[in-house]
């Protein structure tokens, strides 16, 4: 056992406890213990009755990677008679109505975008998959070839035996009672009277990691529901095909018009509902069982079945499968599952408590890749699969309330299998968070959607009378049905406006950190790529990157005073991640202290862009606001109406202007003063689809979505965020010439051939005459500037300016061109406020 790696404490031996301990074992670090409440063949928690059912279909890369090594990995897991824990008897999604079959062609986008052979398939062809269906209401399925059932508790024990022979500690029976947490950090596990010394401690306890997040002081987002599951009496068809008892041969079967999904249980059916209400669990009311009383049929995880609220999706089942009319339902059960606010899993270290990492509300599905993502991340700091879309801190704090939790989680268990919009927002809660502009935007009949909580405009009916000014050339062309979704051709007023008027845009919404203390400058110094050791005034656009050189944040910095900076972040994460540095250098040397502070709350912004922006803010500041009084990229204090504001000279529309900051109390005074004063040029309110399009025309980038940390600088097109001036070291230095090297996709931007069509991002890209995926669409809008629909594409680096692709949209092929960026001034002259 190395004795030289830090001391690891898992709690939880499910799939995603069991396999975390075996990769870190797998990469050196055996230093490890692993506790368990229940017994080790049996945990009792939701590993114990998962079905076992393992999907790659996801609009998210990331979880599809992980879906991809867990079909690895437990294909590999094999017995002594050499059978592996895996079946691969593939996967097939029905679709009984036109809407549905209409989304497996997207669905199937998505898995092409991301790698993973899948196929939409006829009626005729499901039924020959599966043959127990009644063909009159399929109207064809999304066959996934490699996908299939993992045997949970199968694979689990292996690993558990793996890691032992490595040398890792399990120890069952053992319930944790504390974790102690000392100045921040976490320095051990309670076990009743035994202290269990810990430098990192990783829940992996399940929907049970409530509690343990409890003990560390974290509040977990996350909610125990029970999931409906039974299984049939023996179906005739069965009888002797499959290994009993759970064996399967046909391919697992989703009837998501019916929230049902099917596998084979060996000579039975089993089946799963997400159709009936939500049944969200008290801890407290859980079954206490003696861990000696756990079986597979008795458990803590495992409630009684409540045959009412299946009557209906047994009768849909029956209709479906008409074969079960010969059967019923022998046994069933409501097993406990765990559901967070946007369906995600949590993982990650806790943003105030260092060494306390969590991986919970992890499916079968999902459990091995993660597990190895959080080995990597413990290991060597960073993951090669990307965690922003799961990290425990993306959440603000108003969505980790008790009541933001539950009614969240609720409706995405009801919405599990619907077909939803990407821009779709959640039904409730909402007003949840108000710019102190929002009063104004309802007035302006502003279209709100929402993002973290916030009320954000996309557009303002306001605007819609402006429609028969419109140049013919600005106007957009009609969309089809899913493209005109949360979608307003008054964008096309917007975007006109803002390049030949002005407007204003509500940009509160954007993360504002302040940085403070004599440590101020030297923390990001060494963070970032850019210089922060300068005089006060300076703006940076510049990059946070892992010790690999990948992205994982862009981040604008303003230096406000020699020990003040606020700093544009894009979530979360980005404070969790200057708050874990922050403490780390402060406490190594406190005479170079620093804070960290979320001033988001309090303060508010309005983006102010546009050629006449200088004439509107003329008519109420005496400040120099002109190019030659605040230059691009550079930031002073200055008064608007009489308003204290910090003015920014930069624009993420590609137009002259600021962003004028200032605290939430003054923040309507100052936008009507602005509004009035704009109305002898033209001034209108823009919202995000003016915004975004605007953004692509100028080539900007989004974290998250064009780049991550699986992109490094020069690839994804912001390698001028790198400072070649900068001879210090900062994070990810030293591997940014080898990984840039090494690349072999490039971000690329490319306007559709056909100016009548619009994507709207996440599909796969083909080269012409190509039958491989060469690449998938990040961002995607259509550009009223130029008259032509934009998309951002990741694409081999082979792929040159003029050459025609071809983008999968619902199953059709639209040929696009790759073009040279920015496609709208590319001299910077409008930025720069010298046209």
């Amino acid at each position: 056992m190395s004795t030289s790696s830090p001391r690891i404490v898992i709690i939880g031996a499910g799939i995603v406890g069991a396999n975390l301990a075996d990769e870190l074992a797998q990469r050196g670090y055996a230093n490890t213990l692993v506790l368990e409440q229940g017994p080790l063949g049996v945990p009792g928690g939701s590993t114990s009755h998962a079905p076992g059912l393992v999907f790659s279909s996801n609009p998210s890369k990331a979880m599809t990677e992980f879906a991809q090594y867990t079909i690895e990995k437990y294909t590999g897991l094999t017995d002594a008679d050499g059978v592996g824990s895996f079946l691969p008897v593939g996967g097939l999604e029905l679709a009984t109505t036109p809407e549905r079959l209409r989304d497996l062609h997207r669905r199937a986008g998505w898995n092409r975008s991301w790698g993973v052979e899948a196929h939409v398939i006829d009626a005729d062809e499901c039924v020959r998959l599966f043959p127990m269906l009644d063909p009159e209401p399929v109207l064809g399925g999304l066959l996934t070839p490699g996908d299939g059932l993992a045997l949970a508790a199968k694979g689990t024990q292996l690993v558990i035996e793996r890691a032992r022979a490595l040398g890792v500690e399990f120890r069952d029976r053992t319930r944790v009672t504390g974790i102690e947490v000392t100045r921040g950090c976490v320095r051990a596990v309670l076990v009743g009277d035994e202290r269990i010394p810990a430098d990192i401690v990783v829940s992996c306890a399940g929907f049970w990691g409530t509690r343990i997040a409890e003990m560390a002081g974290l509040r977990l987002p996350l909610l125990p529901m029970g999931h409906q599951f039974a299984v049939t009496s023996t179906v005739p068809s069965l009888t002797g095909k499959n290994e009993l008892p759970k064996g399967a041969s046909a391919p697992i079967l989703r009837y998501q018009d019916r929230d049902l999904y099917y596998r084979e249980w060996g000579d039975r059916i089993g089946i799963g509902s997400y159709a009936h209400r939500p049944m969200p669990i008290d801890l407290d009311e859980l079954p206490q069982y003696a861990a000696e009383e756990i079986t597979d049929e008795r458990m803590p995880s495992s409630l009684p079945f409540t045959p009412e609220d299946f009557a209906a999706e047994w009768e849909a089942t029956r209709q479906l499968l008409p074969e079960l009319r010969q059967t019923e339902i022998q046994r069933g059960f409501n097993g406990v599952f765990s559901f967070t606010p946007d369906g995600g899993s949590l993982v990650g270290e806790a943003r105030d408590v260092d060494g306390f990492v969590v991986a919970e509300a992890v499916w079968v599905t999902h459990a091995a890749g993660i597990a190895r993502a959080v080995s990597e991340l413990l290991t060597r700091g960073y993951a090669d699969t990307d965690l922003s879309g799961c990290d425990v801190n993306r959440f603000e704090d108003a969505q980790t309330s008790t009541d933001y939790v539950s009614e969240t989680s609720r409706q995405n268990f009801v919405e599990i299998y619907d077909i939803l919009h990407p821009l779709q927002p959640r039904v409730s809660p909402r007003d949840v968070r108000l710019s102190p502009f929002h009063a104004r935007q309802v007035e302006l009949g502003a279209y709100f959607l929402e993002a973290g909580g916030w009320e954000r405009p996309h557009w303002y009916e306001a605007n819609a009378a402006l429609l028969d000014e419109l140049p013919t050339e600005w106007a957009a062309p009609p969309r089809d049905e899913w493209a005109s979704r949360f979608h307003s051709p008054i964008a096309a007023v917007e975007a006109w406006k803002t390049r030949t008027a002005v407007a204003m845009y509500d940009m509160t919404a954007l993360k504002r950190l302040e940085v403070t203390g004599p440590g101020a400058g030297e923390l990001l110094h060494g963070l970032t790529t850019s210089s922060m050791l300068r005089a006060p005034g300076a703006v940076s656009y510049t990059m946070l990157l892992d010790p690999a050189g990948g992205v994982t944040s862009d981040i604008t910095v303003a230096i406000l005073d020699e020990e003040t900076y606020q700093i544009g972040a894009n979530s979360n994460i980005d404070l969790a991640v200057l708050s874990r540095e922050a403490r780390a250098q402060t406490s190594a040397d406190p005479s170079k202290w620093v804070t960290v502070r979320d001033v988001t709350p309090g303060t508010c912004c309005i983006g102010l862009w546009g050629p006449h922006a200088l004439d509107v803010i003329a008519q109420i500041s005496d400040d120099d606001l002109a190019p030659g009084g605040l230059g691009y990229f550079r930031t002073k204090r200055v008064f608007v109406a009489g308003v204290p504001v910090t003015a920014m000279r930069l624009s993420y529309v590609g137009e002259f202007g600021w962003e004028l900051y200032t605290s939430a109390d003054l923040g309507q005074r100052l936008w009507d003063a602005l509004f009035a004063a704009g109305q002898e040029f033209g001034i209108i309110a823009a919202g995000r689809e003016a915004f975004n399009s605007l953004r692509l025309e100028k080539g900007f980038r989004a974290f998250g979505t064009d780049m991550t940390s699986e992109h490094e600088p020069t690839q994804a097109g912001v390698g001028f965020a790198v400072k070649a001036s900068k001879t210090d070291d900062f994070r990810g230095k030293d591997a940014l010439a080898a990984r840039a090297a090494s690349t072999t996709k490039t971000l690329r931007c490319l306007t559709l051939d056909d100016p009548r069509s619009v994507v709207l991002g996440k599909e796969p890209v083909f080269l012409v005459g190509g039958g491989s995926t060469a690449g998938y669409v990040t961002s995607a809008a259509y550009g009223y500037t130029i008259g032509r629909s934009i998309a951002y594409a990741w694409l081999p680096n082979t792929v040159g300016v003029g050459d025609a692709v071809e983008i999968e949209y619902f199953g059709r092929r639209l040929r696009a061109t790759v073009v040279a960026e920015p496609l709208y001034d590319p001299e910077m002259a409008r930025l720069r406020g010298t046209p």
